[in-house]
């Protein structure tokens, strides 16, 4: 196992300031409903919901709209007919894209997401058209303050862990897809609980962007993430910091 890996996990994570809490609880509120619908309504007894609920909490998600989430699961109407939805396609740049959705209604799911590759640059594929391009691993992550990379390291080697990517923003620990909730037991009993526990995709390789189209891909990004039906986004994308301290300034 390397400290480092050879590369970075590429997962557009939209900044904090820039998320609008009420877009952010409906996510949170639609992963928490499927997560019972799918699995066990006991979080001690699915690791899905388990994490649903912890990344609910890490976003001060109040306790009530955590259990109705949680109660929607068996209802007849509103989040009972959620089903989970992927597209991919190509971004500005040739950037693989994939998008993960959350829907009551995949005719309007699947219009708006094209609309958004159509509009940016892009063009949206058939399923399993890029995801080639990554491999599926299981993601936990922690918050630079819960230890130094080194020790990291050896936490993430000792609850069977395949891989660690550490800098200043903290630390993405990769195993296998099976071993998610073994790891993630592991971990959170070593350093507490983490960030973030899930499936993820990984990038086999990345696609080095320049100045004109990284801004159109930002872009691009943000309007996917703006979607109430878009849980997450994976894209295999890799700008300087050169560049992102131009677009940030």
């Amino acid at each position: 196992m390397a400290g480092h890996s050879q590369f970075k996990n590429i997962m557009y994570r939209k900044g904090g300031q820039d998320a609008k809490r009420a877009k952010l609880f409906t996510k949170l509120a639609r992963e928490i409903t499927v997560s019972c619908k799918v699995g066990s309504p006991d979080p001690d007894s699915n690791p899905r919901l388990r994490a649903a609920i912890a990344a609910a909490k890490q976003a001060s998600m109040p306790k009530d709209n955590i259990e109705r989430a949680m109660a929607r699961a068996t209802s007849s109407t509103d989040g009972a007919d959620l089903e989970e939805l992927r597209y991919e396609g190509y971004g500005p740049g040739q950037v693989a894209v994939i998008v993960e959705c959350l829907s009551d209604n995949r005719n309007r799911t699947a219009a708006e997401v094209r609309a958004a590759f159509n509009k940016n640059g892009g063009t949206m594929g058939e399923t399993n058209s890029v995801a080639f391009n990554f491999e599926r691993v299981g993601l936990v992550r922690y918050a630079a303050e819960a230890g130094g990379a080194d020790e990291m390291l050896e936490a993430a080697i000792e609850a069977g862990a395949d891989d660690v990517v550490s800098d200043d923003s903290g630390h993405d620990i990769y195993c296998q897809p099976d071993d998610l909730n073994t790891v993630r037991e592991a971990l959170t009993a070593a350093k507490g609980e983490p960030e973030a526990a899930r499936l993820d995709w990984r990038p086999n390789s990345t696609v080095p962007v320049d100045e004109d189209t990284a801004k159109t891909l930002l872009k691009f990004l943000d309007v996917l993430d703006d979607n109430d039906d878009v849980q997450r986004v994976a894209a295999n994308y890799e700008i300087s910091d050169e560049i992102m301290d131009k677009l940030s300034a």
